[in-house]
C-alpha cells in the first residue's frame, strides 16, 4: 500500500493568471495498492458523494497514465480517496487529485518517471501547470508552456505569510467560470496584468510581503468572475478594511483567499470577509492556512 498526502493550491494569485499557484497546507491522502484484480475506489471526506467510483476517477486516469509510460501493468488495482479539500471551490482538489494518482502509481511503478514527466502528465490532464506544479511541488509555483512542454520554477513561500480563506458553501466548476472570461482583452489590461505579475513574483522571492500588498491587483480574470461570486467585491473591500495585505479569487473561485503578515490580523480578517458574505445572503466557512513548503509526499 502507498500512501500519499497532497496540498491544496490557490492558483492565478490576482495577476497570475494561469501562471502561478502555491501550495497550501490543506491536503488530501490517497491511497493504492496493486491487487489480484479489478478496479476498487472508496472515497470519504469532502465531496464524496460527486466523485465517482469507477474508470472515469482521475486518480485512477493519473495511475493509468504513469503506468503508461513506465510499462508497469499492475493486474488490479485498490485506491483510498481521503478528502479534506472542498471540491469545486478554486482550492486545486482536481490537482491533488490528479497529483496523488501520479505520485502513488509512480511509486508503486518503481519511481521510474523524474519530477518532469509528472509535471507534462498532470498538466495533460488538469489543462493548467498553475495548480498541478505546487500541489507536485510545494511552495510558490512560475509555470508556463513553452512549445511542447512545461517550463516551471519554485520559489520557497515566505515564512511570516499566512491566509484566509473564505469558502462559499456552493461550488463553481472550473468549465463554468471560464465561460464568463472574455475571448481579447485591451493592451493596456494586458500590460497592467504583466507589470504587476512580475513584481509579485519578485515580491515572492524577495520576501517581501510590503510589495506583495500593492500587485495583487487583476484585470484579466476577477472583474470578469465576480457576477458568479456574489459580494465578492465587498468581501475584497472588507478584507483590506480588515488589515489583509492583499485579496484574490482563489483559482476559478468562489473562494476568496486573503494574505496577511502573521496571525494577528487573521480572526479580524476572517471574521469581516464571513460578515461581507452574510451581508449578500452567501453562507460561507472561514479558514485559516499556511503556504505548503512541500508538495505531494509519499507517507507510507
Amino acid at each position: 500500500m502507498v500512501k500519499v498526502k497532497v496540498p491544496a493550491t490557490s492558483a492565478n494569485l490576482g495577476p497570475g493568471f494561469d501562471t502561478l499557484g502555491m501550495a497550501l497546507d490543506l491536503h488530501n491522502i490517497i491511497e493504492m495498492c496493486e491487487i489480484p484484480g479489478g478496479l476498487h475506489i472508496s472515497v470519504s471526506g469532502a465531496g464524496k458523494e460527486a466523485i465517482p467510483i469507477g474508470p472515469t476517477n482521475v486518480v485512477y486516469q493519473a495511475a493509468m497514465l504513469v503506468f503508461q509510460q513506465s510499462g508497469y501493468q499492475p493486474k488490479g488495482l485498490a485506491i483510498r480517496i481521503h478528502n479534506h479539500i472542498p471540491i469545486a471551490r478554486g482550492l486545486g482538489s482536481s490537482a491533488a487529485a490528479i497529483v496523488g494518482g501520479l505520485v502513488a502509481a509512480n511509486e508503486l511503478a518503481g519511481r521510474k518517471l523524474p519530477p518532469d514527466v509528472l509535471v507534462e502528465l498532470g498538466t495533460g490532464l488538469e489543462g493548467h501547470p498553475d495548480n498541478v506544479g505546487p500541489a507536485l511541488l510545494g511552495g510558490v509555483v512560475i509555470a508556463a508552456k513553452l512549445g511542447s512542454g512545461i517550463c516551471y520554477r519554485k520559489l520557497e513561500p515566505p515564512k511570516d505569510l499566512q491566509m484566509v480563506l473564505a469558502v462559499p458553501k456552493f461550488g463553481l466548476p472550473t468549465k463554468v467560470a471560464r465561460e464568463a472570461l472574455p475571448k481579447s482583452v485591451s493592451f493596456a489590461d494586458a500590460v497592467y496584468n504583466l507589470g504587476r505579475s512580475s513584481l509579485l513574483v519578485l515580491a515572492f522571492a524577495s520576501h517581501d510581503l510590503d510589495l506583495l500588498g500593492q500587485v495583487m491587483e487583476d484585470r484579466l480574470h476577477q472583474p470578469y468572475r465576480s457576477s458568479l461570486v456574489p459580494g465578492m467585491e465587498n468581501v475584497f473591500m472588507a478584507a483590506k478594511g480588515a488589515g489583509a495585505l492583499g485579496v484574490a479569487l482563489s483559482g476559478a473561485g468562489p473562494t476568496l483567499v486573503a494574505f496577511c503578515r502573521g496571525d494577528q490580523q487573521l480572526a479580524v480578517v476572517g471574521e469581516a470577509m464571513w460578515q461581507a458574505f452574510a451581508s449578500c445572503d452567501v453562507e460561507a466557512e472561514v479558514k485559516f492556512v499556511k503556504p505548503c513548503a512541500s508538495g505531494a509526499e509519499v507517507i507510507g
